[in-house]
């Protein structure tokens, strides 16, 4: 017969009310009463039923992500950080996809969370990005946590983590620069994704920082995937124009398609054209040769972005004050996609 709440409440000689704030991980129990309810769990195999906890009473045991995001590798990570900080902290996890494009994507969301009764949402690009999103998610009776790309101009009251992309994106550029790099193109990413501006605008600062002319004709308008790279890499490879001696590509999707494209064409990478990605995803470890990349930890800024929701919703639940703003800068990762000019 499986065991209930009330089974272990009588085992560890506690109330009921007491196991259901040790499993719930509640901060206020001592520990030593929380040590037997624990002995007492895995004695009976005890297994909440996180579900039905979710349906009784006004409290929400669920936290939400929401994307939308071309790039598998990201969500994957973004999932895992969440689910696994989830299951540490008793929380079910709602995962619900959508378009940030969609004319209904407010009233999308709007109901999502009021049928889902989540109690919180990580957001990440570009819904974490996005004036009416954040005004509309405001007026409901929950918790937000962003991750975003620079600073957080426009809603800084809400709790958040910031990417610095710009800096990481001005140390890849500067290593291809030291490398004795001068044409060095740069295809971008998704434009309603922060990101893209960010990194351009890290490529930029380090052309001009060490006196290289910038050249438009090296920018190349893309998307956060490989048939992007390819394309991209393409346009900048063909033709009578002189060519790019290195392409810094806005992500490592974007950069394994540029790779390919060198390749298909006869252009050595990296003895006639060095190429660089960011992220650090499963995509730059993939191909041949790997790429240099920037190194952006998702897995483990999800986590923390989850932690930190969660232990908003605690502190707001007794009145006090929110969780400091935490801050990300890509590490450069330099491999065999880029050499000396």
């Amino acid at each position: 017969m499986k065991a209930t709440i009330n089974d272990v409440a009588a085992l560890a000689g506690v109330s009921i009310k007491t196991v259901s704030r040790v499993i719930n991980k509640e901060p206020t129990v001592r520990k030593q009463t929380a040590d037997k309810v624990w002995v007492a769990v895995k004695e009976l195999n005890y297994q909440p039923n996180l579900a039905a906890r979710n349906l009784a009473g006004n409290k929400s045991y669920a936290i939400g992500f929401i994307y939308d995001n071309p790039n598998a590798y990201y969500v994957i990570d973004m999932q895992n950080g969440i689910l696994n900080e989830c299951k540490n902290r008793g929380y079910d996890l709602i995962i619900h996809p959508c378009s940030a494009r969609s004319e209904t994507i407010i009233d999308e969301l709007k109901e999502m969370v009021r049928s889902s009764r989540v109690a919180g949402l990580v957001l990440t690009p570009p819904f974490s990005e996005s004036p009416d999103i954040l005004n509309a998610l405001e007026q409901l009776d929950v918790e937000l946590v962003r991750i975003i790309s620079g600073d957080a101009k426009t809603h800084p009251h809400i709790a958040h983590i910031s990417i610095d992309d710009a800096k990481a994106a001005s140390n890849i550029t500067e290593h291809m620069i030291n490398y004795g790099h001068e044409r060095i193109a740069f295809i971008s990413g998704d434009k309603g994704h922060k990101s893209t501006g960010e990194r351009f605008k890290g490529y930029q600062a380090a052309l001009k920082q060490n006196h290289i002319r910038y050249d438009k004709k090296l920018v190349i308008e893309g998307s956060y995937s490989f048939e992007s790279g390819v394309e991209g890499a393409k346009q900048l490879l063909s033709g009578k124009q002189k060519k790019p001696s290195a392409i810094f590509a806005c992500n490592d999707e974007i950069a394994a398609g540029a790779l390919f494209a060198a390749r298909l064409m006869g252009v050595e990478v990296p003895e006639e054209v060095s190429i660089a990605g960011f992220e650090d995803s499963p995509f730059s470890r993939q191909t041949w040769p790997k790429l240099t990349t920037a190194q952006q930890p998702n897995n483990e800024i999800a986590q923390l972005a989850t932690s930190m929701l969660i232990s908003s919703l605690r502190r707001t639940a007794s009145g006090k004050e929110q969780p400091e703003n935490r801050h990300f800068e890509p590490q450069i990762v330099v491999r065999d996609s880029t050499a000396a000019h």
